[in-house]
C-alpha cells in the first residue's frame, strides 16, 4: 500500500545524461502527479537497486542503459492535512550511462522529455530534481557505452 504505509517504501530513481541533457518523466499518477522527475518505482522483492532503476527505466521510457554509482539516498515523506504520513519513500538516486533510445512515455508516464538544466527551470519539479540534477551532471556519466 503506497498511501499511508506502515514504513517506509523503498524506491529508486534512474539518472541519465546524453549528450548535457537530462532524461525525465511527468508523472501521471500521485504522489507528484503533473510534475517532472526522474524515471523511478518501488524497489521488487529480490532485486538490487540498480537492477530496480534499469527496469523502472525501461518501463516509463523504454531507454536502455547501464547502472552506473549510487548518487544519493534520501527519504520522501508527504503528510496530508491532518499531519498523518500519507507517502513515505527511501529513495535511491542510481546514475545511469545511456546505451539506447531517444524514448517514449509509458507505464505510469505522462509524457518524457530530454532538457539542459536552463530548459528544466520553467518545468513543475518533484522536490530534489534540481539538487539532483546537480550530482548528476558533476558525475562523469555523459558518455555512451561502447562509444
Amino acid at each position: 500500500m503506497r498511501e499511508y504505509p506502515a514504513h517506509p517504501l523503498p524506491g529508486v530513481l534512474a539518472m541519465v545524461v546524453r549528450d548535457g541533457r537530462v532524461l525525465l518523466v511527468e508523472r501521471g499518477r500521485e504522489p507528484d502527479r503533473g510534475k517532472w522527475g526522474f524515471p523511478g518505482g518501488l524497489v521488487e522483492v529480490g532485486e538490487t537497486a540498480a537492477q530496480a532503476a534499469l527496469r523502472e527505466l525501461a518501463e516509463e521510457t523504454g531507454v536502455a542503459a547501464e547502472a552506473g554509482p549510487i548518487l544519493d539516498v534520501f527519504d520522501v515523506i508527504t503528510p496530508d492535512s491532518a499531519g498523518r504520513v500519507r507517502y513515505h519513500f527511501l529513495l535511491v538516486a542510481v546514475a545511469c550511462r545511456w546505451r539506447e533510445g531517444d524514448g517514449r512515455a509509458g507505464d505510469d508516464a505522462a509524457a518524457i522529455g530530454w532538457f539542459t538544466p536552463s530548459e528544466m527551470a520553467r518545468l513543475p519539479k518533484s522536490g530534489h530534481l534540481e539538487r539532483l540534477v546537480r550530482l548528476l551532471l558533476q558525475s562523469t556519466l555523459d558518455v555512451t557505452v561502447g562509444a
